[in-house]
């Protein structure tokens, strides 16, 4: 894969030489002069093109992101935001303003999270929206893996779960989508979809890496309520199924932990 065909084809010009930025399990990623590339060997259909529309919609919402200058299917051409310093408060008050935001309805474009294809849906209530777009596909890619606790999961979802409203989401904020750059954070690689706070609050506390400073700060301007604090290990569900399903059986008894919390 030679970042520098994409950016011809893009008709984008760099004299630098490219240089290998981390880039995940998904995409190798460059840094050519002023551009990121990403690149995937025989990605998914739809896949770039999903992560450009998740961009541009958190973009539109007041979160930093950087530019999208060209998507293929094989690839995506971003502008290079150099990087700055640390800055957990800014994080959280963008994040705070993205979750206060209200929408009309809960709704999900087709999409990905990482190459593993989710539905489209619009509206309805949301413990069913929530899984049947995010946990059903999932438990059926990885019932044969779980040891019998596929049933235990889907009771997880009969009772309902704490709404707030229908919120934007990142919908894969872990640390690692994260970018400290000059001039304040800025969010990487979302599966944006519309739904309740409560999803990004899971994935970011489930791996970690958000400091104390972090959520005093966003507990501060949008503060968490109980309920929604004890629903976390449910909608951390959904990541742990997708762990399972990308990297195998040693999270069931994580998913275990996760389903005796409730």
């Amino acid at each position: 894969m030679d970042p520098r065909a994409l950016l011809r084809r893009a008709g984008l010009e760099a004299k630098a030489l490219p240089v290998p930025l981390h880039g995940g399990d998904i995409a190798r990623v460059w840094r050519v002069g002023p551009y990121v590339v990403k690149l995937a060997e025989n990605p998914p259909p739809g896949l770039f093109a999903a992560e450009a529309r998740g961009l541009a919609e958190l973009g539109k919402r007041g979160v930093r992101v950087p530019p999208v200058l060209h998507v293929a299917e094989e690839g995506l051409v971003l502008a290079y935001l150099a990087p700055g310093k640390e800055d957990w408060e800014g994080l959280a008050a963008m994040l705070a303003h993205l979750h206060r935001q209200r929408e009309a309805a809960y709704w999900a474009e087709p999409g990905f999270l990482g190459t593993f294809p989710l539905p489209g849906r619009q509206g309805g209530e949301w413990t069913e929206f929530f899984f049947l777009r995010c946990i059903e596909p999932f438990l059926k890619a990885t019932w044969e893996r779980l040891e019998g606790l596929g049933p235990q999961v889907e009771a997880l979802f009969r009772d309902p779960l704490p709404t707030e409203g229908p919120a934007p989401l990142h919908g894969d904020l872990w640390h690692g989508n994260v970018h400290f750059a000059q001039g304040g954070p800025a969010l990487l690689d979302p599966s944006f979809f519309v739904g309740e706070r409560g999803v990004d609050l899971a994935m970011m506390r489930f791996f970690g890496g958000f400091p104390p400073v972090f959520w005093r700060a966003y507990e501060a301007l949008y503060p968490v309520p109980e309920a929604v604090a004890r629903a976390l290990p449910r909608y951390q569900v959904y990541y742990l199924l997708a762990h399972v399903h990308f990297f195998g059986q040693g999270y069931l008894g994580a998913l275990w932990k996760a389903i005796s919390a409730f």
